[in-house]
């Protein structure tokens, strides 16, 4: 069991260090507001915009990849699309300083147990759930996202919002 703990250290180390800017200053980036599955299906359900949700953690190489595409897809289709991040089984300063390198400026949760993402169905992280206005799940992407497969639901999103 140390050398699982011990692994998983060295392992978050590495991912921290393999980012673009090393440190990051987290001192403008507030704590993300804890969430629960109801809370979250509740959002769906109001949003009267289609949803972009992408579970994610700092601690997962694969959400480090994805997030720059998610950051782009934001910033092109933000006033159409809501997107909100859900970070679970973290920590905060690791999710604060996670969005700071990544300069993720689209509404983020905190989910330390990873209540969302086992009520949603998913299991692992990253996954990128599409949800039409209203709350009724388009797709549902385990794993990391890549530009195409984000571009061609977003397009769907599109269609039917």
């Amino acid at each position: 069991m140390r050398r699982i703990a011990v692994l998983v250290v060295a392992l978050a180390v590495a991912a921290t260090a393999c980012g673009p800017s090393g440190a990051v200053d987290v001192t403008d980036i507030p704590p993300l507001p804890e969430t629960t599955a109801e809370e979250v299906r509740t959002l769906l359900a109001t949003s009267e915009r289609p949803v972009v949700l992408n579970i994610w953690a700092s601690w997962c190489g694969p959400c480090r990849s994805e997030a720059p595409l998610l950051r782009r897809a934001h910033r092109r289709h933000g006033d159409e699309i809501r997107f909100v991040g859900v970070d679970v089984r973290d920590a905060q300063d690791e999710a604060r300083a996670f969005l700071a390198e990544f300069d993720l400026d689209f509404e983020h949760y905190f989910d330390r147990p990873g209540e969302v993402q086992r009520e949603l169905g998913g299991i692992g992280v990253p996954q990128t759930l599409f949800y039409a206005p209203g709350g009724d799940l388009v797709f549902h992407h385990n794993g990391v996202i890549d530009e195409r497969t984000l571009a061609l639901q977003i397009d769907e999103l599109l269609r039917t919002g």
